[in-house]
């Protein structure tokens, strides 16, 4: 899927506007220095200073990418080991540059760090770079972290997942720049990986080197916290705003975001209840709730494509009776498009969060 982006912004404008409480409450895209941070290292690659940067190959002028076979578990290779520099990049992306929008999320935290458009080459057109023959079972892809072994972060993929899309799904790339400029070094620039359908441990930043190995299973650090390495992202819902106190009667405007994941997203719903509320025991996930329908707001402009689209985010907005005084719980949930209500279906913890949000609200 190569979104151009006359597609992606201009494209909508037939769309009625919106009530101006139901104006989405935040920027589609996130500039890159709103994006929330949980990069990893002591110190931060991104803090280092512009000197320390260039000289371990982290500016434009200085990067180079190195692709290679694992020596533990060796991949037969016609070119045993490639170098790419910033020049070679650019020109691959001459003929080949993908972008796609994706939201980037951390397996373990509810709130998504930013959603971005993404552009860069396709992993597979660089890893067919070293020509690869045989015994060849995943990648495995690691950037700079301050040239100490233990600070290593990596993540892998399955050979198939690099060289070849599933349908409906975007390319992983060997991405350069986000909303049209290059990459910051707090996004992971010069040069990072971008999966599209995955958490954010799968998207390494400082991307330094590609290791096409035999090894038939996943070695990726996340591992060691038992996390499952290959969850694909989960359709969840997130409130943006809602107001804490309320006079009695007042309308309860409330609007946030749905993460659609690659079972897509049909529906938000929102539910307000006592707080006193008990809830059965053997309905954790309150499917029995009377939960209302919110409005999923229309896509930026011109999207011209699937919405809302997985792998992104759809704004929603809710409005909802006022209530007499008291203390209350604000909910929200999704509806994937396979049925599937939130937490559902993989309602797991290390595999992305996808909890149901509660919220306090005061009405006196």
């Amino acid at each position: 899927m190569d979104l151009s982006r006359r597609e992606l912004f201009l494209g909508a404008a037939a769309l009625p506007l919106l009530p101006p409480r139901q104006e989405p409450p935040e920027p589609y895209f996130t500039p890159q220095e709103k994006f929330r941070d949980v990069s990893r290292g002591k110190p931060l690659p991104h803090q280092l200073s512009p000197e320390k940067r260039a000289e371990v190959g982290l500016t434009r002028d200085t990067w180079k990418l190195e692709i290679g076979s694992d020596p533990a578990h060796p991949a037969e290779l016609g070119r045993p080991k490639v170098t790419l520099d910033w020049a070679g990049l650019l020109k691959l992306a001459e003929r080949r540059a993908v972008r796609l929008p994706k939201i980037m999320t951390c397996n373990n935290i509810s709130r998504p760090l930013g959603m971005g458009l993404w552009e860069g080459v396709p992993l597979r057109d660089i890893l067919w770079l070293a020509e690869p023959k045989a015994d060849v079972r995943r990648v495995f892809y690691y950037g700079y972290h301050n040239d100490d072994p233990q600070q290593m972060f990596r993540s892998s993929l399955p050979i198939g997942r690099a060289l070849e899309d599933p349908p409906g799904m975007p390319p992983v790339i060997v991405c350069f720049l986000l909303n049209g400029q290059f990459l910051t070094p707090e996004r992971g620039g010069p040069v990072r990986i971008v999966v599209p359908e995955a958490y954010g441990f799968k998207s390494v930043k400082w991307l330094s080197h590609l290791v096409l190995t035999n090894l038939p299973v996943a070695n990726d650090t996340y591992m060691d916290g038992n996390n499952d390495v290959d969850s694909h992202l989960k359709t969840a819902a997130r409130t943006l705003s809602l107001p804490k106190e309320l006079k009695p009667g007042q309308p309860i405007l409330a609007r946030g975001l749905a993460q659609v994941g690659i079972s897509g997203l049909s529906k938000v719903q929102v539910w307000v209840t006592p707080s006193t509320t008990v809830w059965p025991a053997d309905d954790p996930w309150f499917t029995k709730a009377p939960w209302t329908d919110a409005q999923i707001l229309p896509p930026p402009p011109d999207w011209g494509k699937r919405w809302p689209q997985p792998f992104t985010k759809a704004h929603w907005a809710a409005e909802l009776p006022g209530l007499a005084e008291g203390k209350y719980t604000f909910r929200c949930r999704t509806i994937d498009e396979n049925g599937a209500a939130q937490p559902m279906p993989r309602p797991f913890k290390k595999s992305g969060a996808a909890a149901i949000e509660d919220l306090e609200l005061v009405v006196k």
